[in-house]
């Protein structure tokens, strides 16, 4: 079974994600991408605190996960791949492009730096470019910060 969704939302693990995103999808795992998370039991513990039962909840180094997208992609569970950041996805995408041929941006805040493109999607000029350059590159870039409202094109917000 393909990554049924491949999100940005630096809030990582929360309701939104598990029951908007999750049930919408049907999904049976998340993996959480994130260097940091991934060296932390104690994080980790945290946040497969927020998932409800008979959802799994692994978590990856950007680089694990770039060498194991391909396979997650092949396999039963439907998946949720999801980072914090722009970068770590783009690295993802980058490693495995067959595997993360769509990327969804949710919640991705306000920083020093950012600008609002949306109420829910605030880039930096970098990040942007980031992601036009995914888009050259062959992903479907959109916002959609629930799963009931429609999916916004790169153009439209980038």
């Amino acid at each position: 079974m393909p990554i049924v969704l491949a999100r940005v939302d630096d809030r990582l693990i929360h309701g939104q994600v598990v029951i908007g995103w999750g049930q919408h999808l049907r999904a049976t795992r998340i993996v959480l991408v994130d260097d940091a998370v991934a060296g932390d039991p104690e994080e980790q513990a945290l946040y497969r605190l927020a998932a409800p039962p008979g959802l799994a909840v692994e978590f990856a180094t950007t680089a694990d996960a770039g060498a194991r997208a391909a396979a997650w992609a092949s396999e039963a569970p439907r998946t949720i791949l999801l980072t914090g950041d722009i970068a770590t996805m783009a690295a993802v995408r980058r490693a495995a492009p067959a595997a993360v041929p769509r990327i969804n941006l949710g919640g991705v805040h306000h920083r020093p730096g950012r600008r609002e493109r949306l109420r829910y999607v605030f880039l930096s000029d970098e990040e942007a470019a980031t992601l036009a350059a995914l888009a050259a590159e062959g992903a479907e870039v959109t916002a959609q910060d629930v799963p009931s409202a429609s999916p916004l094109p790169l153009s439209a917000f980038g």
